[in-house]
């Protein structure tokens, strides 16, 4: 039996792949560096060859058949797991690994780290991007992701590095006025910096408040990272809602004090790569350096296993 695929040149796959994701015949032809009736003409062979139309023709725009819509997305796949397979074969592949992360996570956690990569990997760079948005790893020049979540990304192969939870970190200064032992009710009198949600959402779980309640008054100062409210509670003095692990050199030299083992929070950082890249020679060098780096945080490796305790006693 004759493959269906043997009369069908790649060319007029990468040429639908394109229109049927930008949506357009033009802007594919851009993209592609083509004409847009070469576009238009590649498409049409494409269609007399199976026998049925792939494209809605509207005045500026195209839309997918149904018969479309089920190409565009194999084309879609196989168009990504080729070029993945090109760049990890050549050497400007190999030698540049791109990282996109949350903001936090890169300059309180991963950044003073990667010179450790570097030295232990010297032929593999690395561009560290933390624009907020979740990438597109299928489509986008970067190799692995670091993001917050439960783990839940179609295509994506996603490996648990740590919980995500937050508790109060606070200068010892504060840490000094909640009594001894702490009282988490005496952070009512505590200048305290970050959203009124969090707080509440600790105070319940902390047991001081049920959720809900009116409670003490709101912070007043908020800030749109962990950094910058951290930073803020420790030049005034105050606390503030934080991960003990991205504050592990504050509260190692002392900056930093966490007075109670109470968290709160219901996810978690992930390393997030493409599935059919699991074997890329610098996304296994990242990764298995990466696990070494968690395994040998202590304050990663205390919350995993205090959840790992409250899992297994409920």
């Amino acid at each position: 039996m004759q493959d269906p695929l043997a009369s069908i040149p790649l060319s007029a796959i990468r040429v639908f792949e394109a229109a049927a994701r930008l949506g357009s015949f033009t802007r594919a032809a851009s993209e592609l560096g083509m004409t847009q009736a070469a576009v238009s003409w590649q498409v049409k062979a494409l269609e007399q060859r199976l026998g049925q139309r792939l494209f809605v023709r509207r005045p500026r725009e195209v839309g997918l058949t149904p018969a479309g819509e089920r190409l565009a997305r194999a084309a879609s796949d196989a168009m990504a797991a080729l070029r993945s397979a090109l760049s990890d074969i050549s050497e400007t592949g190999e030698g540049m690994l791109g990282i996109t992360t949350l903001q936090t996570f890169a300059t309180q956690w991963l950044a003073g780290r990667l010179g450790r990569f570097q030295l232990a990997h010297p032929k593999i760079a690395v561009r560290l991007d933390t624009e907020n948005r979740v990438v597109d790893l299928m489509r986008e020049d970067f190799d692995v992701a670091i993001r917050g979540g439960r783990g839940d990304w179609p295509g994506m192969e996603s490996l648990l590095l740590f919980p995500a939870v937050q508790t109060v970190l606070c200068t010892p200064a504060a840490a000094a006025r909640l009594g001894d032992p702490p009282r988490p009710e005496a952070l009512f009198d505590v200048h305290r910096i970050g959203s009124d949600a969090e707080w509440r959402q600790w105070f319940a779980a902390a047991g001081v408040m049920p959720e809900g309640e009116t409670g003490p008054a709101a912070p007043r100062l908020m800030g749109d990272t962990q950094t910058l409210e951290v930073a803020a509670a420790i030049a005034d003095d105050g606390a503030a809602m934080g991960s003990p692990v991205m504050f592990g050199r504050d509260l190692a030299e002392g900056r930093l004090v966490q007075p109670f083992d109470v968290y709160f929070g219901d996810s978690s950082y992930w390393l997030v790569y493409p599935r059919d890249r699991r074997r890329a020679g610098k996304i296994a060098a990242f990764r298995d350096w990466l696990f070494q780096e968690v395994a040998a945080d202590p304050h990663a490796q205390r919350i995993l296993a205090r959840l790992d305790l409250v899992a297994a006693a409920s």
